[in-house]
């Protein structure tokens, strides 16, 4: 059992401290910035809350973050009361956040100068994945670092992989978010043809989802689209920040990512339409709905 410091309590965060916690037998400390949902965290698990990130992080063999973007990342290590002022030498801090592969480096110099240890570990799989503790990882950073990590980040996920060195596990998640942004999209596409061809959905989703047009969307997410029901986990929102990381990352790299970019201009307008907090399968609403209603 490890002394485990969790600084971010949302969507993801809540229920993934909680496996380090049941199924790991950790011992926790917990920071959210909604102090009341960190009280209502240490009720549901035990464990305590505490006042700062830097309270939390205190002692603690592993310090993890999943907080919203680079600028929460950034005040949650390095800012006023920030865990890294806190932390303890040898410790590791493993961050979940999706950001930049920019800060996941530049916290790495940070740990490095502070004798702590840094993982980047963004998660793919949403809230389903979050709750169920089946959430695939992927990690940059040092291998003895994440060797002493993995079994601990095991308990919230099926799959737990090093992609390289600090940075690289933003840059696989960005190849995630790019690869289901064009799978979503085309996804909508052929819900909105069959629909308009009149076609037996059932039949024809069933049937093209054992061959090459299967994929996780498509097994999980057909039924709730051809519903026009968008309530099942990852909105609309966050694709659009990851999208426009992944878009950033782009143009310091030279990648061309024209479908990339029109999905993400997609979503913008479902945001207009009033899907903000719809899932990543409303897409298919913009197709359906030229009068901007949901269905």
């Amino acid at each position: 059992m490890s002394k485990v410091a969790w600084i971010g309590l949302g969507v993801m965060g809540y229920p993934m401290a909680g496996h380090l916690r049941v199924k790991g037998g950790h011992e926790l400390v917990v920071y959210n910035r909604t102090a009341a949902k960190a009280a209502k965290w240490v009720a549901q698990f035990g464990g305590r809350a505490a006042a700062t990130p830097s309270e939390a992080a205190r002692d603690a063999d592993f310090v993890f973050a999943c907080v919203g973007n680079d600028d929460d990342l950034r005040a949650v290590t390095l800012g006023t009361d920030g865990a890294f002022g806190a932390m303890r030498k040898g410790a590791t801090f493993i961050d979940n956040t999706t950001a930049s592969a920019g800060i996941a480096r530049e916290l790495d110099v940070a740990a490095k100068a502070r004798g702590v240890g840094f993982l980047d570990a963004p998660v793919s799989g949403g809230q389903a994945g979050a709750e169920n503790g089946v959430l695939t990882v992927m990690v940059g950073g040092e291998e003895v670092t994440f060797s002493s990590a993995e079994p601990v980040i095991a308990n919230y996920a099926r799959m737990v992989r090093r992609i390289g060195p600090a940075g690289s596990g933003q840059l696989a998640k960005m190849v995630n978010q790019i690869c289901i942004a064009g799978l979503v999209q085309g996804l909508s596409e052929g819900v909105h043809f069959a629909q308009k061809a009149g076609l037996d959905m059932a039949a024809v989703m069933e049937t093209i989802a054992k061959g090459a047009a299967g994929s996780w969307q498509m097994e999980n997410r057909w039924k709730t689209m051809a519903a026009g029901k968008f309530d099942f986990g990852f909105a609309v929102d966050w694709m659009r920040k990851d999208l426009g990381i992944c878009l950033e990352e782009s143009r310091r790299n030279g990648a061309s990512l024209p479908a990339t970019a029109l999905v993400d201009q997609f979503y913008s307008e479902v945001q207009k339409m009033g899907g903000k907090r719809w899932d990543t399968s409303s897409l298919v609403a913009r197709l359906n709905n030229a009068d901007g209603k949901k269905g």
